[in-house]
């Protein structure tokens, strides 16, 4: 009975902590965004920020568009040659959205951006109307974003130019 108290003792011992967070980012799978439209800019900030908290990979793989590449801020995010992200500048439903809500919103879209896509966004994407513009990952992946492994291995961006930054 000694030894069975003793062996429980030390596999909780040696079992890695809740509160260590490098532990609890390996227990997590990546999150795989294959077709995201975006939706409401605060809930996905809320979003955003417990990943970041939480250290989850995310893997940006097919339609990210709107709010969803807000996800592109994140440090340990993905981004596959073949993903296509749409960009715009925050938006009301219904009626003219004010100047200062406007900078507000889009300052939050790009906040985390790595700066070539960021100052794209905040001279150009965001003025777009109700129009989208359109990147292909190999143009973030070109940008400095991580391009996603795929089967064990790197996946290689497309090395032709696409007219966008």
């Amino acid at each position: 009975m000694k030894v069975l108290y003793i062996i429980f003792w030390l596999m909780l011992w040696a079992a890695p902590s809740r509160s260590d967070p490098a532990a609890q980012r390996a227990m997590l799978s990546s999150l795989k965004i294959h077709h995201d439209m975006g939706g409401r800019l605060d809930r996905r900030q809320d979003e955003i920020r417990k990943l970041r908290r939480s250290g989850q990979a995310v893997e940006l793989r097919g339609k990210c568009y709107s709010a969803c590449t807000m996800y592109l801020g994140l440090p340990n995010v993905c981004v596959s040659p073949e993903a296509t992200f749409g960009f715009h500048g925050p938006q009301r439903l219904f009626g003219q959205m004010p100047r200062d809500l406007f900078d507000h919103w889009s300052d939050v879209m790009s906040h985390n951006l790595r700066p070539p896509l960021q100052r794209w966004f905040m001279s150009e994407a965001r003025f777009v109307g109700q129009q989208v513009m359109i990147l292909p990952g190999s143009a973030l992946i070109r940008m400095g974003y991580t391009p996603c492994r795929d089967a064990g291995r790197a996946v290689q961006s497309a090395s032709a130019a696409s007219g966008n930054p």
